[in-house]
């Protein structure tokens, strides 16, 4: 029997001792030292109500209470050897229990509203799986990766959205970013998902895909509301579609290394204004050989700025940490992005990087790209390295261009 009530009084302890933060303990602990040492303990006693004050920050009302439980027994110990007088000992005791009570009250709403932010955490997730569902390392012909960050990391979503879906018309996709932030943006960014996820299968024409997006937001955002995107597909071996509404220009990456940024041959507007313009999107089609690869991305990335308030330079950070495996190349420009910013991110930022690793023998080969005017593709080059070869590529790349052009000034 008394083996019995021996293990349940080590069991208490053992729950007391583990439930009790250790730094708390620490510091009741040197006061208690320097109290000995210096003696006067009138001074020093009410210093130990920082012990289950300073516990109420990073345990549970227990550790809480078992703090302030082992300040007052000390208390008490240090002003009787003392000889502090019975009513001072009294308020410092009244005192520390006082705050005991009141530190064990806030530990206990303050667990309550993690848990709470625990489950809006969940819903959140859910809610980003559901609105931006994970990509596959392989889609149809290409490799692809994504690496997408919401700047509110409490709900871990934001405004930003990507889509890649395989259709009928071929791989299909969209990366774009809402105006504003919070729910609303995530509302918006789910409706036009949910309705490009839609066109691309039924719509045999990607500026017909582009127009149903447009009549969706044109009747459900506000009037100052609106959302950039760039909308691409990969109708046929070698041809790479790309309507650009008033997004940043794509990176296209040639397998020889260049990096040249597809500039629209005619801008258009973002999508949800087009009423307030007679500009329309334009369709580009692009030469995509074997080893080409197309970043596209959201304004959270080339915005994103260091202490010295400068842009992050994405061109010369793809060139820099370019690869054959998108997702080795994403995770290296996210993680220098991250060191960049000084740790987190003030916006949004999605990447989506898309690769066509070697095609089969039947894959024929496609002339130079034109947009649907009859005018080049308009990309620009930004590669220090190449820019001869890629103005003799792209037919219209311009040389002059560096690569500052890519990033919005503030």
């Amino acid at each position: 029997m008394s083996q019995v009530r021996n293990h349940g009084r080590d069991r208490v302890v053992a729950q007391l001792a583990a439930g009790t933060p250790a730094l708390p303990v620490l510091i009741v602990s040197v006061i208690v030292l320097v109290a000995v040492v210096c003696g006067a303990g009138t001074i020093w006693l009410p210093l130990l109500a920082a012990g289950p004050a300073l516990a109420a920050t990073t345990g549970g009302p227990r550790g809480v209470l078992c703090v302030g439980l082992l300040a007052a027994v000390l208390g008490a110990t240090l002003g009787t050897r003392d000889g502090v007088p019975g009513h001072e000992l009294t308020a410092v005791l009244s005192a520390l229990a006082a705050v005991t009570l009141a530190s064990g009250l806030a530990s206990a709403l303050r667990g309550r509203r993690e848990r709470v932010l625990a489950a809006v955490r969940s819903v959140a997730e859910a809610a980003q799986h559901a609105l931006l569902k994970p990509v596959p390392a392989t889609v149809g012909p290409f490799q692809v990766a994504v690496r997408y960050s919401a700047a509110a990391a409490e709900a871990r979503i934001g405004g930003d959205l990507y889509a890649l879906v395989p259709t009928p018309y071929g791989v299909r996709l969209i990366v774009g970013d809402v105006r504003g932030k919070g729910l609303p943006a995530v509302g918006t960014a789910a409706l036009v998902v949910g309705v490009f996820r839609e066109a691309a299968y039924d719509e045999p024409d990607l500026l017909a895909v582009v127009g149903r997006i447009e009549r969706s937001l044109a009747r459900n955002l506000g009037a100052d509301d609106f959302v950039t995107a760039v909308v691409a597909g990969y109708p046929q071996a070698g041809h790479l579609e790309v309507v650009n509404c008033g997004h940043a220009p794509p990176l296209l990456v040639r397998e020889s290394g260049t990096v040249v940024a597809v500039e629209p041959a005619r801008p258009a507007p973002p999508l949800g204004l087009r009423a307030l313009t007679d500009e329309t999107p334009s369709l580009q089609v692009l030469a995509f050989a074997d080893g080409d690869q197309l970043l596209l991305y959201t304004d959270g990335v080339t915005e994103a700025r260091n202490h010295s308030r400068e842009f992050y330079p994405l061109a010369e950070g793809l060139a820099r940490h370019l690869s054959d495996e998108p997702a080795g190349t994403l995770t290296a420009l996210h993680d220098e992005l991250l060191t960049h910013v000084g740790g987190r991110l003030h916006d949004d930022a999605a990447l989506l990087l898309l690769r066509k690793p070697a095609a089969s023998a039947s894959e024929a080969a496609v002339p130079e790209a034109v947009s649907d005017d009859g005018r080049g593709s308009g990309s620009r080059s930004v590669s220090s390295r190449s820019r001869a070869s890629a103005a003799k590529t792209e037919g219209t790349a311009d040389p002059g261009i560096p690569v500052a052009a890519l990033i919005k000034p503030e």
